[in-house]
């Protein structure tokens, strides 16, 4: 075998190959079971299909990076180097997934340092807690919840009070949160924080509006 291909499979750490892939092999397990506590956790609420999977290839990634730095802090500042390179542009939404993330690089960095007992403890009590610590389920329909109502108007035509009165008929309040011109200033949209009636459907407010002459569009989805 040539030399240089010699020296490029070698393993600097004297890892047996039996080793390296018990290690990967246990952060992939592990990455497993963050995702499946993620899902279970989170059962009957929408999330990006493609999130599990990037939390177990994250345990697995974390696992061979780990490995790969081993004790040396040169190749440690390396690494996070090489890695600054990427530019990861997708926002994590909710801040509960982003612990999950978290958790993945954990159970990931574990196993590639050969703790996994430490992955498999946490991994275990997060199992238990996160279940329990999750928020209710909302209930989807938007009856008698808060929502955020964007109402566009024709700048030609003053309809607010009237369109503000039709609100007050589907809502117990209504605040305007924020005023903006759009269409290059040919129509307004107006953004309220609402909380809707309870026996009003949401389908029948949004229709509601837009029988007013003069509104031009109406969106309404759950507040933050």
């Amino acid at each position: 075998m040539p030399e240089w291909l010699n020296d490029s499979l070698s393993n600097p750490q004297g890892y047996s190959a039996t080793v390296m892939a018990w290690r990967i092999a246990s952060s992939l397990v592990l990455g497993a079971g963050v995702a499946g506590v993620y899902l279970w956790a989170r059962r009957g609420q929408g999330s990006q299909a493609t999130f599990p999977v990037t939390l177990v290839l994250l345990s697995v990634a974390i696992a061979m990076a780990t490995q790969v730095i081993g004790d040396s802090v040169a190749r440690a500042f390396s690494l996070v180097g090489a890695l600054s390179v990427a530019r990861f542009r997708t926002v994590v939404k909710d801040t509960q997934d982003t612990a999950f993330v978290i958790m993945a690089v954990v159970v990931g960095m574990a196993a590639g340092a050969n703790n996994a007992m430490v992955a498999v403890v946490g991994l275990g009590v997060v199992g238990v807690a996160a279940p329990a610590l999750w928020p209710p389920r909302r209930d989807s329909s938007l009856g008698g919840a808060e929502v955020k109502l964007k109402v566009r108007l024709a700048a030609s035509q003053d309809v607010r009070s009237t369109a503000e009165q039709a609100l007050a008929i589907v809502a117990v309040k209504s605040s305007l949160l924020e005023i903006e011109t759009t269409r290059q200033g040919g129509s307004i949209d107006l953004t309220y924080r609402v909380r809707l009636r309870p026996d009003v459907p949401p389908v029948q407010a949004a229709a509601e509006l837009s029988r007013i002459p003069g509104v031009e569009g109406v969106d309404m989805r759950r507040a933050d």
